[in-house]
């Protein structure tokens, strides 16, 4: 195994990504926080991947779990490494995933490193933790990923630890500009998260050469989907029933060309109902949000519920009916469909149970579960569900 990445709030989410984009054989989870990937981390398209927050090179089996001896071995370790990299002020940071210490024990290893680097010669900056792990603007701000920075990181599952170091880190001030800086936004229609507009891409395409491949959202809103699919380079298709979300989605898309590198070049959107529309061909990726229902602040009653989950799948329903007929065999589909938190479990579309008939075959990962697909927060009443079906 090669690269090792840190996952987000919701791991197996990412780790399904992975397996989606890599197969399951190159990906090996490691602690909950983290998993191992056979490939370079040079071959891996980072900026692509919703559900990791770092990417790292491994450069090292700890002797043991333990904070001493993980901390004996930095120190030790550091100032035999230091020149390798390039002259002028070296800056490191450490963080420490899955292993008991305290922020105060990580600055004491530091400082041991840098005392032992300065006695060579070598000026060196320290990054003081905050937390046990950096944050991506701690590593972005202090130029931890740049030739002259180190964030080391040391990671554990409780039995094994290893040592690598980050090569690259999510790009939170680009994705925080393609959620808050569009021109087109409409928070009564939902708020897709780029990152997870990603990952459902990703679940979706399986593919690392997105390029000529046309990737269809039947939901298309304000263009999340579409966006992040032309930055990956797929041609983009999207259709939606509101004649304002197809004006949102042109706009959105126009501005990303303006402000962004953008590799997709085709791009089509068009006024369609998803339950009756018959898209232009070929489609090689259908990856979208669909109709998510009444938003819920609290759980209703039982009645109430019963109607928004009918009316729900009814026309989720009629969607993936639409679409069937349409799409070649063998096309693969990731939808976000909405799962409503019961008191005790999560409710799902009763169409989930159907999907043979209606044409299609739901993917099992071999690193997650179905009920692992569930995006979701604290208090959130309907989340969404990541199904990932294959056409028939």
């Amino acid at each position: 195994m090669k690269s090792l990445l840190t996952l987000g709030r919701q791991p197996k989410l990412g780790i399904a990504e992975l397996e989606s984009l890599f197969g399951a054989e190159a990906v090996t989870p490691f602690g909950a926080q983290a998993v191992f990937l056979d490939v370079e981390p040079e071959h891996v398209p980072f900026a692509r991947l919703g559900g990791s927050t770092r990417l790292c090179s491994k450069l090292a089996q700890l002797p043991s779990p333990n904070w001493p001896d993980i901390r004996d071995y930095i120190a030790k370790s550091i100032p035999e490494q230091e020149h390798y990299v390039p002259e002028g002020k070296l800056t490191i940071g450490l963080s420490v995933i899955g292993v008991k210490t305290s922020i105060k024990d990580i600055e004491r290893c530091l400082l041991t490193a840098k005392k032992a680097v300065k006695a060579l010669g070598r000026s060196v900056r320290i990054v003081p933790n905050k937390q046990l792990e950096l944050n991506a603007a701690q590593i972005i701000h202090n130029g931890l990923t740049n030739t002259n920075g180190w964030e080391l990181v040391v990671i554990s599952d409780g039995q094994n630890a290893w040592l690598s170091q980050t090569v690259n880190v999510q790009d939170i001030e680009g994705y925080a500009a393609r959620d808050q800086a569009r021109p087109y936004r409409d928070a009564r229609v939902g708020m897709l998260p780029p990152k997870l507009a990603q990952t459902i891409i990703n679940l979706g395409a399986s593919s690392l050469q997105p390029t000529k491949q046309l990737l269809l959202d039947p939901f298309c809103g304000t263009g999340v989907v579409l966006q992040e699919a032309s930055l990956m380079g797929f041609d983009v298709y999207g259709t939606d029933i509101n004649p304002r979300m197809v004006e949102y989605t042109i706009g959105n898309l126009h501005w990303l060309r303006e402000k962004f590198d953008v590799a997709g070049e085709y791009v089509r959107i068009e006024l369609g109902d998803a339950t009756k529309h018959g898209w232009q061909q070929p489609i090689n990726v259908v990856a979208c949000e669909t109709y998510l229902g009444q938003p819920l602040m609290s759980l209703p009653n039982s009645e109430h519920l019963s109607k928004i989950i009918y009316e729900t799948n009814l026309i989720n329903h009629n969607f993936i009916k639409n679409l069937a007929p349409q799409l070649k065999s063998g096309t693969r589909i990731c939808l976000a469909v909405p799962a409503w938190r019961g008191k005790h479990e999560f409710l799902h579309l009763p169409m989930l149970d159907h999907l043979t008939e209606l044409g299609y075959n739901r993917v099992k990962f071999v690193h997650a579960s179905n009920s692992d697909l569930i995006y979701h927060r604290e208090n959130q009443v309907v989340a969404r569900e990541l199904i990932v079906l294959v056409k028939s």
